[in-house]
């Protein structure tokens, strides 16, 4: 009877320890918080067993639903998961469930949350609400295991090109099947006119390195269910961070089908030689109501103001709080996801300012401990405050203290083509003056150079990167205008002859600097949005490649392909470290509007001993004195790369808005 009464009396213990626990929990106080460890949260699944485990400390109750169906109709099954250790609920089905939907529901205090698929879905139906079991074996196109890694020597090798997956393709001139779909880049010898190459084929010919590709996990805004309908969107709004999105799939009702068709399309690249890099936005969700952070765990996996409501340094609602433990094994995990099971080669993080410091030495550390040659940027800022504080942010000003990844020189950017948000600036190119010494920090890569004037830079007044291969240059991307809109709006008397070398010069300068460079895909044929400027939910007409562009200024194309060519056949464009660019990068005294550089080379593979630089911005000849020995002509604004070029010495007439390169 003494027995008896002793377990009951544990019993009520516990049941009361866990009701003071259940409200103990402070979403401000991470410390309250049990944490998992494990590497198994979401779904394990096997022909004989699939296990379920999701965490979700602060729930008095877990519903598991099972459907038939990605949408509609009613649960097949509803089950109690049980609750475990450390905020952990498990259950074990112990029959084959390939195929079926799932959805996670947790009770907080009174009050049911919505239905939705859980942090850790790998697959997902229709939109998204409902979580799919799935065999990922059975995913895998044919020769998926065996399927390597175009080579990559240094990341200072790397050439990014950005674009978005329905762009590409979906203009009828395409010549592309498969329209706004991942198969669109699976598909090779594809033409415009049956002359001009389009999409895989196109940027293969180019010789860019890396594909970088929008936003292309499972986003919130595109009702999959009704495509017809051809709502546009860019993909920031996160629903599912580990699940391809279904509007680029063939079909939208098997979560199978996205899985396969992404891989499909990574496969294909990696044949055709180019890596490829996803945009990652782990830093806020579409809306917190219907995703499953803060509907499984409310509150833990954002930051929140005094008054309980979303910090929003993100811009768009809410910003997640990678400082916490469970947010930032979230995103470790889920990269190393992507890594592993979609063979990816580098990841772009948003708004990479509102994640701390920490989080992402650690992140990089991880993804490099299992290949180094995974390449990691971001953006080097936010979209608003954060109660973050500013040293832990994952900012430009902190980028020597982050290792292994790299951000964006938007001082490049804005010094060469005008600021981003006031469009009728100019810049370096179009004539403005005073720009010279932010060309100059965007040529050493935002490295420490004794001949650069900090105060006189744009948006830093000090050095933020450790090194070139922590640095990318760029002068366009999906944000903001297109190159040659925002060259058009900003000089509205321009004539288009004038207009097209301004675009010319701006990436001259981009793939001739130390640093990564990035292109925005189009801009190789004078790319327009026809000055839309924040086309994120604008039509196709406004977003789509339209590849008759090609044909029209195939000169230009021809002009990129070979700036390419001579930035990966001679590495002194790509010095190794800020060290050998502060002693082999040597700027020239200049008049206003012009720079110019010597810069040597004691490199093994470079068959140029000197090399001279310029740029005019100028809307005049200038004449510049080069020395009395002969130097070859390997570049210039109207003929392009030519190794074999006219022979200079002496005083050298540079044309008006014109870049050279010389060598000996």
């Amino acid at each position: 009877m003494i027995n008896k009464l002793l377990s009951v009396l544990i019993g009520l213990t516990l049941l009361l320890a866990m009701s003071c626990n259940q409200s103990s929990f402070d979403i401000n106080d991470p410390s309250t918080y049990p944490l998992y460890d494990g590497d198994d949260l979401g779904v394990n699944y096997t022909p004989t067993k699939t296990s379920f485990k999701l965490w979700a400390p602060t729930a008095k109750v877990v519903k598991l639903r099972f459907y038939n169906k990605g949408e509609g109709g009613e649960p097949s099954q509803t089950i109690i998961m049980k609750k475990s250790r450390n905020g952990l609920w498990q259950f074990e089905v112990h029959k084959d469930i390939e195929g079926v939907y799932y959805t996670y529901q947790v009770q907080i205090e009174k009050d049911w949350l919505n239905e939705v698929p859980g942090p850790y879905a790998k697959a997902v139906g229709v939109n998204g609400k409902r979580a799919m079991v799935v065999d990922m074996q059975k995913t895998n196109p044919e020769g998926w295991e065996n399927e390597k890694k175009p080579k990559l020597k240094s990341f200072s090798d790397i050439i990014l090109y950005e674009l978005h997956i329905r762009d590409v393709s979906i203009h009828q001139n395409s010549g592309i099947q498969h329209k706004g779909k991942f198969l669109g880049l699976s598909e090779t010898g594809t033409t415009y006119n049956s002359k001009f190459s389009t999409g895989i084929d196109h940027i293969k010919e180019m010789g860019v390195t890396h594909v970088h590709i929008l936003p292309a996990f499972d986003y919130r805004s595109i009702d999959e269910s009704n495509l017809q309908e051809g709502k546009y969107n860019w993909g920031y709004d996160p629903q599912n961070f580990n699940v391809p999105e279904g509007s680029y799939a063939t079909i939208v009702t098997d979560g199978r089908v996205r899985i396969i068709e992404f891989k499909k399309m990574v496969q294909t690249m990696h044949e055709q030689g180019l890596r490829v890099v996803l945009d990652v936005v782990y830093n806020h969700v579409g809306y917190p109501k219907e995703q499953s952070f803060d509907q499984i765990v409310p509150g833990y996996y954002f930051r929140m103001n005094a008054d309980g409501s979303f910090s929003n340094a993100s811009g768009c609602g809410n910003e997640t709080a990678s400082d916490r433990y469970m947010m930032r094994k979230y995103m470790i995990e889920s990269v190393k996801y992507w890594m592993s099971e979609y063979h990816l080669d580098g990841f772009r993080f948003d708004l990479m300012g509102i994640h701390d410091t920490e989080t992402m030495n650690i992140l990089a550390q991880e993804v490099h401990k299992i290949d180094s040659s995974i390449f990691l940027y971001g953006e080097g800022w936010t979209a608003g405050d954060s109660p973050l504080p500013m040293e832990k942010r994952t900012v430009k000003a902190n980028m020597p203290i982050v290792k292994g990844i790299a951000a964006f020189s938007d001082e490049m950017r804005d010094g060469i083509k005008g600021h981003w948000n006031d469009l009728k600036t100019k810049g370096f190119v179009s004539g403005k003056k005073n720009t010279e010494e932010t060309i100059k920090f965007g040529i050493v890569a935002a490295t420490q150079h004794p001949q650069v004037d900090y105060k006189s830079v744009n948006y830093s007044d000090a050095p933020w990167s450790n090194g070139p291969m922590q640095t990318i240059n760029y002068v366009s991307c999906h944000d903001n205008n297109t190159l040659w809109d925002k060259l058009l709006i900003s000089n509205p008397k321009a004539s288009n002859k004038k207009l097209k070398r301004m675009a010319k010069l701006a990436n001259t300068i981009v793939l001739t600097s130390q640093g990564i460079p990035f292109m925005h895909a189009g801009v190789e044929f004078l790319r327009t949005k026809h000055e839309v400027e924040n086309s994120f939910e604008s039509p196709d007409s406004i977003n789509w490649i339209d590849w008759s562009f090609k044909e029209k200024n195939m000169d230009v194309v021809e002009f990129y392909k070979g700036l390419i060519q001579m930035r990966k056949e001679h590495p002194i464009f790509r010095l190794p470290s800020s060290e050998k660019i502060a002693t082999n990068l040597e700027f020239m005294d200049m008049e206003p509007g012009v720079v110019g550089y010597f810069i040597e080379s004691d490199l093994e593979d470079e068959a140029w001993e000197t090399a001279v630089v310029i740029f005019n911005a100028n809307n005049k000849a200038i004449n510049f004195y080069i020395d009395d020995a002969y130097w070859t002509t390997a570049f210039d604004l109207d003929n392009g790369y030519n190794p074999n070029g006219k022979k200079v010495k002496g005083e050298v007439k540079l044309d008006p808005l014109s870049a050279y390169v010389f060598y000996r």
